[in-house]
């Protein structure tokens, strides 16, 4: 595979010996390294809207994926979300619900 260490695009014609070894890394701290948004089959889609910023996403997140700035949820980190929906249970205000990977809903 002579493409980019991360590049997926042609994922559905990768042989066994394309597939990375399957451990992130040894270091603690390292998660930022890895853009492991791949693994994903659905996406959260955040409501700026209706989010009142309780930040429980956040805290919820296993992926440290929610963006903050200034104590406010701006965004949410595709390149390391893996889509588990965790944030979509914690929060009680429906700014945020999943769709399918693909979908155009933004």
């Amino acid at each position: 595979m002579a493409k980019a260490k991360w590049d997926v695009s042609n994922f559905d014609n990768w042989k066994t010996a394309d597939f990375p070894i399957g451990m992130v890394g040894l270091e603690a701290g390292n998660s930022r390294d890895y853009i492991t948004g791949g693994w994903r089959s659905e996406r959260p889609v955040w409501n700026k809207e209706k989010c009142q910023h309780c930040m429980m996403c956040w805290v919820i997140c296993p992926d440290a994926a929610i963006q903050v700035k200034n104590e406010k949820m701006v965004g949410i980190d595709f390149n390391h979300c893996k889509g588990c929906g965790i944030c979509i249970g914690e929060c009680r205000f429906g700014a945020l619900k999943m769709v399918p990977e693909h979908s155009e809903e933004v």
